[in-house]
């Protein structure tokens, strides 16, 4: 079990400087009885007037307030969580859950209209299911530019274990496990495959074939990557198997990306009430607006990844492209939180020397 104020991937100092930034930036809870803080992950975000349609519901003005990729955030909750960032936090995922769940930073709700059509996606009891409500779904798998490999006339990889052959040296670029969820859903993704006695060596040729390593999903993907929405050289990105629909040109019936389904894990990424919060009313109702079907059908388009509210319908021609693994990699949120802290530490030593 993770041991209480044990801070996974950062140094506590640097965590610590990071987590009173974040503090000086946002404030502490909302001083004002109609305002809501949400503290999110970078790559949140909801079409205009979503939010709105909240206050308008409600009265209550939400806030956002981003802070870092997925595993940064609940390291700043942790810190902060005798002088809370926020109410609400949204960008928890299924690898770093348990994590926030025993340090005692989120309060014990989960929406009220959860049926048992999202069961696939709550936490054990215990390891989240009375502190959060799911909200999206995606496989993190390898993105490919297709485009890329047809021009260089190199075939593509297909497993993971090609990505360790000398033809990929140097083409893949990935964020940072101990920072980032899709990071640690892709280091849990090796685990799986090679197990705990093997994970660590296939690291090691992943270190010594080139592999870029990044703080976050956002530098990796919009800034390393060469894909056409991106900056850079490297055709090979830790992404989501529901990214491409977003690279295919206007008038385009085909997508120049395509994510490598053999090589995915799967996350779910939640909200919780942020334990402290002085208005947690509208807090909860702030949970259950991002759970709504209003929400649900605008997070496609928004943030490359599937709603989890049965209820809730896909863009036309998301099924075109946006697939889904047949065979994702899983770890149980028990195993993870088990041995996360020493998994990190382990991939820290190898991949950032």
């Amino acid at each position: 079990m993770q041991k209480r104020n044990t801070i996974i991937g950062l140094t506590l100092a640097s965590a610590l400087a990071i987590g009173l930034a974040g503090c000086g930036s946002t404030g502490s809870v909302s001083d004002d009885a109609q305002k809501l803080v949400l503290i999110t992950h970078d790559s949140f975000n909801l079409s205009d007037g979503v939010l709105a349609e909240f206050s308008k519901q409600t009265g209550y003005e939400v806030e956002v307030q981003a802070a870092g990729d997925g595993g940064e955030l609940v390291n700043k909750l942790v810190l902060t969580k005798d002088s809370p960032l926020g109410d609400v936090v949204f960008g928890i995922d299924n690898t770093f859950a348990s994590l926030a769940v025993n340090e005692g930073v989120l309060e014990d709700y989960a929406s009220k209209d959860l049926t048992a059509a999202e069961e696939q996606y709550l936490l054990p009891a215990g390891s989240g299911r009375e502190q959060l409500t799911p909200i999206d779904n995606g496989d993190v798998c390898i993105n490919v530019d297709h485009e890329w490999f047809a021009d260089a006339g190199i075939e593509e990889p297909v497993t993971l274990d090609d990505l360790v052959k000398p033809e990929y040296k140097d083409l893949l670029v990935a964020p940072a496990a101990n920072s980032s969820s899709p990071g640690l859903a892709f280091l849990l993704a090796t685990v799986a495959a090679y197990g705990d006695d093997g994970w660590q060596d296939y690291w090691q040729q992943l270190v010594d074939n080139g592999v870029k390593i990044d703080a976050g999903w956002s530098d990796a993907y919009y800034v390393d990557f060469s894909g056409p929405s991106s900056e850079g050289d490297r055709p090979l990105v830790v992404s989501y198997a529901s990214s491409p629909p977003f690279e295919v040109p206007e008038g385009s019936s085909v997508a120049p990306t395509g994510a490598l389904l053999d090589t995915c894990f799967r996350q779910t990424e939640y909200a919780g009430v942020i334990a402290g919060t002085e208005h947690e009313e509208g807090a909860q109702k702030l949970v259950d607006f991002l759970f709504s079907v209003e929400v649900q059908n605008d997070i496609p388009e928004s943030m490359y990844v599937f709603p989890v509210n049965a209820l809730a319908t896909l863009p036309e021609g998301w099924s075109d492209y946006a697939r889904v693994a047949e065979n994702p990699y899983v770890i149980e949120p028990a195993e993870i939180d088990e041995n996360r802290k020493q998994w990190i530490s382990e991939w820290a030593a190898i991949a950032t020397p």
